[in-house]
């Protein structure tokens, strides 16, 4: 397994809280690139938890993992030079306009005026909110939030885009907007994508492959399309369901 082939590759990764808590129970894969590689599963799961960790956020109690051959655990610095990450409680500040937040946020990656214009163009054009960027920040919707978030996040054309629950929230219009907008800028720029999701059903549209995650660790993993045909399932719900040995009412 070549690291130029999966600019992502997990290993052994585990955490445990105080407490004893263990979040992560030696988890492993790897993302190729170009993918969207979704980790789904229900809420504490361990799927944020191993985002953090990825985006150099929480140190791993052991394992370590790989960004574009880079260590989180010894080169978190590098990491972050390669990688853009959204929370899933992610902000913005209310009173500036869409536009100044994303002049903002582009200023922490370049003192170059025109590459900063380059990059607000950009995510305008992802986030497709035209005018209204221009009005503040306090006004918008959830769902247009969450787009501008999603635009200030890939504007800035990374490696690997990091996404924690990118839809959460969302009503059904909102998040099919943010799903095309992910999808769509996956396939013109290459760029590989790592998302989580509680939403087994959205994925199926997402994600070229899936990690279904459990009590924090990896059950299965594979095309969306496959498991469903390999556990004889509807859908991925269903599939999770067989594997954790619980029935649908």
């Amino acid at each position: 397994m070549l690291s130029t082939d999966y600019p992502v590759i997990v290993k052994d990764l585990e955490k445990v809280y105080p407490g004893n808590v263990h979040a992560l129970k030696g988890i492993s894969f790897s993302v190729r690139r170009g993918e969207i590689y979704g980790l789904i599963g229900p809420n504490g799961a361990g799927k944020t938890t191993t985002l953090r960790i990825i985006a150099t956020i929480l140190e791993p109690t052991r394992g370590d993992a790989l960004v574009e051959s880079y260590s989180v655990v010894e080169e978190p610095d590098r990491v972050r030079r390669v990688i853009s990450y959204l929370p899933e409680d992610a902000g913005a500040y209310k009173y500036l306009t869409g536009l100044e937040f994303l002049y903002f946020i582009a200023g922490f990656y370049t003192d170059d005026q025109d590459r900063m214009d380059e990059m607000v163009r950009e995510a305008a054009r992802i986030s497709g909110l035209g005018d209204r960027l221009r009005d503040k920040i306090k006004t918008y919707s959830k769902g247009m939030l969450r787009r501008l978030l999603i635009a200030k996040t890939l504007m800035v054309n990374p490696r690997v885009a990091i996404l924690d629950e990118p839809t959460s929230g969302l009503d059904v219009i909102n998040a099919t907007k943010v799903r095309r907008i992910i999808k769509k800028y996956a396939e013109e720029k290459g760029v590989t994508v790592l998302l989580s999701s509680h939403n087994m059903l959205e994925v199926e549209y997402l994600c070229d492959r899936v990690g279904i995650i459990h009590e924090g660790r990896i059950i299965a993993e594979g095309p969306p399309r496959k498991l469903v045909e390999e556990y004889n399932a509807e859908n991925l719900e269903e599939v999770f369901t067989k594997l954790v040995g619980e029935e649908l009412v």
